[in-house]
C-alpha cells in the first residue's frame, strides 16, 4: 500500500520509513528537509506542517493509504494532518506518556483510566494530548495513539544513552546517582517502527502504551550494560542526590535518565498489557545498547538534538567539582 510517513529522515521516523519498504509498501516521507535526506527508496516530500497548504501541495495527487505519524510538534500540525489525512485506512500516531496529566511521576495503568491534559498551554504534553484528540476525531476508529516512552537504538540524536556510552568509553572515575537500582523501561526504536506500521496495516484503534515492560531494568544494570559494551575501564563514583541537587545537576539532562527518587519509584510503573497484547516486541536491551555503541563509533559528529532540545550530558568542570569532593 501507500503509506506516508510523517517525519521520516532521523531516529524513529527513520526506523519507520525502512520498516514500511521491507513489508513491500510505497513510501513517502514528509519533512521539512533539514535533517538530512529519508532512506533511499522513499519518496521525499517537503514542506511544513504548521502550513496548513503545505502537506497537500507535497502530495500533488499522491493519495497515502496508510500514515504513522512521528513528527507532531504542535497543534497546528494536528489540525492539518486531519485535515488532509482524515480518510486514510490506518493512521498510527507517535505520542507520549508525557499526555497523561499525572506523568510524571505516575504509576500509569490501563490506558483508559488514565486522563490526559486537557489544558491549552503550548507544553509538550498538553500538545500531544491535544493531537490525540484532533486526529482521534478525523479518523475515529482506524487512528492508534503510541504513548511513548523512552525510546532508544541507532540514529538516536537526542543522545541520552549515546552520551552514557561515550563518557564509560572514555573510562576513569564516573560520576554516577546513587541510585543505581532505580527501575528504568525502553523500547528500541526498531521494535516500535515495525510494530506501528502493523498497527496502521491492521487499523488498529485506541491508546497503547509503547514503551519496555515494568522491572525490565534498572538505571544501573544499563550502565553495567555501556561498560560491557564500550570495553571501558569506568568506575562509578556514586553521588548521592541531596549532592547532586546541591551542585546544580538537573535530572535527566546533567546526568541522563536519572530521576529523583520520588519521581523514579513510580514513573516507570507503566502497564503495558495491551501493547504486549498487541505484539510489541522488546528486544534484550544490551542488543539495543550495542548497536547504539557500534552506530555511534561510525558518526563522526551528531547533529544538534531535535525539536530545539538542550544536549545532554554532565558538564566536564561540574564532574570535576563533584569528583574532588568524593
Amino acid at each position: 500500500m501507500r503509506l506516508l510517513v510523517l517525519g521520516g529522515t532521523h531516529f524513529l521516523g527513520r526506523h519507520v520509513a525502512t520498516a514500511a519498504l521491507a513489508g513491500g509498501h510505497e513510501v513517502a516521507a514528509f519533512t521539512r528537509g533539514v535533517s538530512g535526506a529519508p532512506p533511499e527508496g522513499v519518496r521525499s516530500l517537503r514542506g511544513d506542517r504548521d502550513d496548513p497548504a503545505a502537506l497537500p501541495a507535497a502530495l500533488d495527487g499522491w493519495a497515502p493509504e496508510l500514515v504513522v505519524d512521528t513528527s507532531c510538534q504542535s497543534r497546528a500540525a494536528a489540525r492539518n494532518a486531519a485535515a488532509v489525512l482524515g480518510n486514510v485506512r490506518g493512521y498510527a500516531f507517535v505520542s507520549s506518556l508525557n499526555a497523561y496529566a499525572n506523568w510524571p511521576p505516575g504509576p500509569i495503568g490501563p490506558e483508559d483510566r488514565e486522563p490526559t491534559w486537557t489544558t491549552d498551554d503550548d507544553e509538550y504534553g498538553p500538545v500531544k494530548a491535544c493531537a490525540e484528540r484532533e486526529l482521534g476525531a478525523a479518523l475515529g476508529n482506524r487512528f492508534l495513539t503510541a504513548r511513548a516512552g523512552l525510546i532508544v537504538g541507532p540514529h538516536d540524536r537526542v543522545h541520552r544513552l549515546g552520551w552514557w556510552l561515550q563518557r564509560i568509553a572514555r573510562g576513569g572515575p564516573v560520576v554516577v546517582p546513587d541510585a543505581l537500582d532505580q527501575p528504568i523501561a525502553a523500547v528500541d526504536a526498531r521494535d516500535l517502527a515495525g510494530w506501528l506500521v502493523g498497527m496502521a496495516e491492521r487499523g488498529v484503534p485506541g491508546g497503547v502504551n509503547a514503551t519496555g515492560p515494568a522491572g525490565m531494568a534498572t538505571l544501573g544494570g544499563l550502565l553495567e550494560l555501556c561498560r560491557e559494551v564500550t570495553g571501558g575501564d569506568a568506575e562509578w563514583v556514586p553521588v548521592p542526590e541531596a549532592d547532586l541537587v546541591a551542585a546544580g545537576v538537573e535530572p535527566w539532562l546533567h546526568l541522563p535518565l536519572w530521576l529523583p527518587a520520588g519521581i523514579a519509584r513510580t514513573a516507570w510503573d507503566v502497564d503495558t498489557t495491551r501493547a504486549r497484547e498487541l505484539g510489541l516486541p522488546s528486544r534484550p536491551l544490551r542488543e539495543s545498547v550495542a548497536d547504539t555503541w557500534a552506530w555511534l563509533r561510525t558518526v563522526e559528529e551528531l547533529p544538534p538534538p531535535p525539536h530545539g532540545l538542550p544536549r545532554p550530558g554532565l558538564p566536564a568542570e561540574l564532574e570535576a567539582a563533584l569528583l574532588a569532593a568524593r
